[in-house]
């Protein structure tokens, strides 16, 4: 598939390091009033908890899900978020699918101690942020909302990963587990090579960010003063969530450092399982130099569509929540088997006495 680009903004990205210290460095004015949160019923149907009890460990996981109005034809967009954030970081997105596609259904999925929690049959926490962990929580969570909408099977889907989520969806999609059922996937603006060279500056980052707010409100315009998100309603959407009350302070609702040991694990050999992915594939980048040498040779063998999105920043599902959105439905439109209509066989023209 050809490379293509957005169309092009004022401003401009490189490597995912650089997306990150453009956040710490590049401060917007402050505004004069500050703004509003926005709740998830603005841009999901359902708020679900799903629980689910082992031998091991209770699991009561947490999701948003707008079903598609027919499960049979989809599509429902599954969507995972990255590491520190949450399934309102699709809330914009969601809300946009809607919109141009009022049919389709969206799903959008909690990690461990990022909205869902995992714990031991006594209540004792689990520590446990693996990929391999991480994919099993995503295939229950699909699992049990399959379940409790009662669909006899999944819908056809497209399953969209930001970025620790696109290594948790590649998996997925490398294995091939969802079957046929899966039409496509796409990653957002992670790359293994780019991804493990920006982990030496994930501890300065989250150094250098506030450790608490007096208010969601303050926590909002951090975020989009700082550029860490560069759309307002997304952050007034996504922000509230990634935050706790501790006290009269907002603190953050996960803390990243304490998964640090698990971060190059996350990423290594993401490159060959996205080319290997048994499903049509999509990579979304904010910049032009995050391709390494194994996904440019893909790319030029025409194995994925890659799509280069310059005005938007690491959170491309919030900064362009309107543009990630129609690049999706024609992803899926794209590579939709159920629209495609064959040629009649040869033995069938034969039987009905037509000259082939």
């Amino acid at each position: 598939m050809p490379l293509t680009t957005a169309d092009e903004g004022n401003s401009s990205s490189s490597d995912s390091s650089a997306s990150t210290n453009d956040s710490i460095d590049t401060l917007r004015p402050s505004e004069s009033t500050l703004p509003t949160p926005n709740p998830w019923p603005q841009y999901f149907e359902q708020e679900l908890f799903l629980e689910s009890s082992s031998e091991n460990q209770h699991a009561k996981y947490h999701v948003y899900l707008t079903p598609p109005r027919d499960p049979a034809k989809g599509p429902l967009f599954i969507c995972h978020h990255g590491a520190g954030a949450t399934g309102m970081s699709f809330a914009c997105f969601a809300a946009a699918i809607k919109k141009e596609m009022p049919h389709a259904g969206i799903l959008s999925l909690e990690a461990r101690e990022h909205g869902s929690v995992v714990t031991s049959p006594s209540g004792e926490e689990i520590l446990d942020f693996s990929i391999e962990t991480l994919v099993k929580d995503t295939l229950a969570m699909i699992e049990l909302v399959k379940q409790r909408q009662g669909w006899h099977k999944l819908p056809p889907a497209v399953f969209v990963g930001h970025s620790l989520g696109g290594a948790i969806v590649t998996r997925i999609a490398a294995d091939g587990v969802l079957g046929a059922q899966l039409v496509g996937f796409a990653v957002l603006d992670v790359v293994e090579g780019s991804a493990i060279e920006a982990l030496m500056h994930m501890k300065t980052y989250l150094a250098s960010r506030p450790a608490s707010f007096a208010s969601v409100d303050q926590a909002i315009n951090w975020h989009i003063r700082s550029r860490t998100i560069r759309d307002l309603e997304s952050a007034k959407a996504s922000v509230p969530s990634l935050m706790i009350r501790d006290g009269e302070r907002w603190m953050w609702r996960t803390d990243l450092t304490r998964t640090q040991r698990w971060w190059e694990g996350w990423f290594t050999g993401m490159s060959g399982l996205f080319l290997r992915g048994r499903a049509a594939k999509a990579l979304l980048l904010a910049g032009t130099d995050r391709l390494d040498k194994e996904l440019m040779v893909g790319q030029m063998q025409g194995k994925f569509q890659l799509t280069v999105i310059p005005e938007a920043g690491h959170f491309i599902q919030e900064d362009v929540p309107e543009k990630t959105a129609h690049l999706m439905i024609e992803f899926f439109k794209r590579n939709d088997r159920s629209s495609l209509v064959l040629p009649p066989k040869v033995s069938d023209l034969l039987a009905q006495g037509k000259r082939v």
